[in-house]
């Protein structure tokens, strides 16, 4: 149980990573630049925690679609990014994928 714990906060970190880099302006602005590098940090520990228990394919494609996935929610939510048709059956396929490598792999 606690490699996914660790799982969903290198989730978590990866996804305050995006949102703190894009909003440190290519690290011209310094608090965000200041949580991005934080959060970057903490998630390569966490991730890393995580790969101690569980494979290589399900830890990296579970954490990068799922950060993927949040990113592209802050986005339409707080960003006013277009939520049209395309983008949306991409993310869906995101989502597929998510589940898949978890329902197909023992541990």
């Amino acid at each position: 149980m606690l490699p996914w714990f660790y799982l969903l906060l290198a989730t978590a970190t990866e996804t305050t990573f995006g949102i703190t880099l894009f909003h440190s302006r290519g690290f011209t602005v310094f608090w965000p630049a200041v949580a991005a590098i934080v959060s970057g940090a903490a998630t390569v520990v966490f991730l890393g925690l995580a790969m101690k228990h569980l494979p290589i394919g399900l830890a990296v494609g579970i954490w990068g679609g799922a950060a993927t996935l949040l990113t592209f929610v802050y986005g339409i939510a707080a960003m006013g990014e277009s939520m049209n048709p395309m983008r949306l059956a991409s993310i869906a396929l995101i989502v597929i994928g998510i589940f898949g490598l978890k329902l197909t792999t023992a541990s």
